[in-house]
């Protein structure tokens, strides 16, 4: 997903009381004690301890309610504070929460409106998972998270067209409930909403009351729903079904991996693929890249040597070496560290860096050859 980098203190390296590290750790309050002998420190620090929502350098929430959305999801309500900047209809938000002194960073979707006075999140609980059953089944109202600026381009446009497409799969319905939330509080009416949203079953799929209520109550959307379970796949072939005159709109899909490849080759083929815009929620590594280096961390004494097709971070992890993360897929900017020589290779795009001096995100960048971080 498009980014771009957090406010100033994110991207150095977390530093300050609410965000510093040690080893990953948050610091203590008795290292912020002496923290002004080595690092200044500003009144919006001193409001940061009465409430972490004054501050305006280290935005954050405060959860208020937290409702079930089935068996593994919820919806989180959460009151921003003084240096939230607001967000578009569509776009996610990255979300920084503690789980046993350490800040992990995640992002999710915003399905509140514009304006609204509390932001919502829906996130689905992966077994697999750390971060998400965390916040789904043991983030009780009052818990504070920190919160980095609203990000994404899976946005309407200033003036909305005429026929729109939606197209979502699983927990890709969540930038589109934002959307569809914002335009049933428009000022005018939108012209024509097509809405094709497929879940493995009725008891996993988010929303499902709601949009089919808003749907009953406005003229101007269409819901198609489909449970994968039963039905199968939103394929292309059923897209084309249940919404005939698809290429002539404006189209919005979101969702797994296969159904945005699957919709990519269908508007490619129509020749339409400008109408197109897909939001992917995780990194895809660029394959077969070029051969591997030996990276220096000159401030840590280490080298090692990284795989091309990994991210530098995890080499140096692996090492020993302790270095800035945040969200460990390219959104938050939480691991730049800055290149003293050499080139790395981005994962998502296959693009060739190396200006010395350039900060290089260590999640999402690879060897390209020999190289030295200062870290």
């Amino acid at each position: 997903m498009p980014s771009s980098p957090l406010p100033s203190p994110v991207v150095d390296r977390f530093t300050g009381w609410w965000t510093g590290r040690t080893g990953g750790r948050v610091l203590s309050a008795a290292s912020w004690l002496v923290s002004p002998l080595t690092s200044p420190v500003t009144p919006d620090d001193y409001l940061a301890l009465l409430d972490p929502l004054l501050s305006a350098r280290h935005p954050a929430g405060r959860v208020v309610a937290v409702r079930a959305e089935g068996p593994a999801a919820a919806t989180l309500t959460i009151r921003p504070g003084r240096g939230w900047a607001g967000h578009r209809a569509g776009q996610y938000l990255p979300v920084g929460v503690e789980i046993d002194g350490v800040r992990h960073w995640r992002t999710y979707s915003i399905t509140a409106r514009p304006g609204d006075p509390a932001l919502t999140i829906t996130v689905k609980a992966d077994p697999r998972g750390r971060v998400s059953p965390h916040l789904v089944h043991r983030t009780p109202p009052g818990t504070v998270l920190r919160l980095g600026p609203a990000q994404g381009e899976f946005v309407l446009p200033e003036t909305p067209p005429e026929r729109l497409l939606f197209v979502t799969a699983g927990s890709g319905i969540t930038p589109v409930a934002g959307i569809l939330r914002t335009l049933a509080r428009g000022h005018r009416p939108p012209g024509d909403v097509v809405l094709l949203h497929s879940a493995p079953d009725p008891e996993q799929c988010l929303f499902r009351a709601e949009l089919s209520e808003l749907a009953a109550r406005s003229p101007w959307l269409r819901f198609r729903l489909t449970y994968t379970r039963a039905d199968g796949r939103l394929t292309p072939e059923r897209i084309a079904a249940l919404c005939p005159d698809w290429r002539r709109r404006e189209a919005w899909v979101c969702g797994p991996a296969g159904l945005l490849e699957a919709a990519e080759r269908q508007w490619a083929a129509a020749g339409v693929i400008v109408r197109l815009r897909t939001e992917r929620f995780r990194l895809t590594p660029v394959q077969d890249m070029p051969t591997a280096g030996r990276v220096r961390f000159d401030r840590s004494g280490v080298e090692t040597d990284a795989p091309a097709s990994g991210p530098l971070l995890v080499a140096g992890e692996r090492a020993g070496v302790t270095l800035p993360y945040g969200c460990r897929m390219g959104i938050c900017h939480s691991c730049l560290v800055p290149l003293l020589d050499g080139h790395v290779r981005d994962l998502r795009t296959g693009e060739l860096r190396g200006e010395p001096g350039e900060l290089i995100q260590t999640c999402v960048n690879g060897a390209a050859g020999p190289l030295v971080l200062d870290v």
